[in-house]
């Protein structure tokens, strides 16, 4: 077994004993559930540099793309969690990275797909930083639309009534919102260096799904500065971006290189 894979099954086994941890005692344990996850986020960095970063470029397949997202959602969740009240989030993004880092540990990684160069790794980086904050922006849109409907149905499960009040939880999505578009809005202007063409590259999907993710997004900032929106319809618009991103990344490489063969290329 390589030293990545075995990285990549300590980082699960980490994240699913965050995740137990923080389901088990979300407000007395969040200190211990803490240390896990930071362990695991940092084994997953290892096991991720091992597997994507090579002497001939980058590869990054589903299975890396994959694993790219719960790694930096949880990264930042971790940072954040030091500041504002987001533990709780943990619930979705440690099971998130132990499944992602499962899934790494017995699928190989394919050949180098991407090129070295400044420009490339500066497009990746947005990307990355954006896909991981929009990740945390998603989960926190589902946890504010189940804190919405228990309130109304005055039914709440323990850990709910650890949550901050409903304004708090909507200012922390929009903040969400609002750093994820400013950067996978840089993250789609580098990347239209690389285009030269979009059939050959593989690229149109991809493409068509990150604008409409981002034009969603930024219709709900929109929406919110003009019109107050709020609550579970912030809520759903929310996840339907993020599900627009989804199938830009995961959707679109898992169509391309499992069911047609082929690779997005620079």
């Amino acid at each position: 077994m390589s030293v990545s894979l075995l990285l990549f099954g300590l980082s699960a086994l980490l994240y699913g004993a965050a995740g137990l941890r923080l389901w088990l005692r979300p407000g007395t344990a969040s200190g211990h559930a803490g240390g896990l996850a930071l362990l695991a986020v940092a084994l997953h960095a290892a096991a991720l540099t091992g597997r994507m970063v090579g002497p001939e470029g980058w590869s990054i397949d589903w299975v890396t793309a994959l694993n790219l997202f719960a790694w930096l959602a949880s990264g930042l969740l971790w940072v954040f969690a030091l500041r504002h009240p987001v533990k709780v989030l943990g619930l979705a993004a440690y099971p998130f990275g132990a499944v992602a880092s499962g899934v790494a540990a017995v699928v190989p990684a394919a050949a180098a797909t991407v090129e070295h160069g400044h420009w490339v790794g500066l497009h990746v980086l947005l990307s990355l930083l954006a896909a991981g904050l929009l990740t945390l922006a998603a989960m926190q849109a589902a946890l504010l639309s189940a804190q919405d409907r228990w309130l109304h149905q005055h039914e709440a499960p323990s850990f709910m009534k650890r949550l901050p009040p409903l304004l708090a939880m909507e200012r922390i999505l929009f903040a969400l919102i609002g750093a994820g578009f400013v950067l996978l809005s840089a993250a789609l202007l580098t990347g239209l260096s690389f285009i030269h063409d979009w059939l050959t590259q593989h690229l149109a999907h991809k493409t068509v799904l990150s604008i409409t993710a981002w034009l969603i997004f930024g219709g709900l900032l929109v929406g919110r500065w003009r019109l107050g929106l709020r609550g579970r319809q912030a809520a759903r618009w929310t996840l339907a971006g993020y599900g627009m991103l989804i199938l830009a990344y995961l959707g679109a490489k898992l169509v391309l290189e499992l069911l047609l063969g082929a690779r997005w290329s620079s």
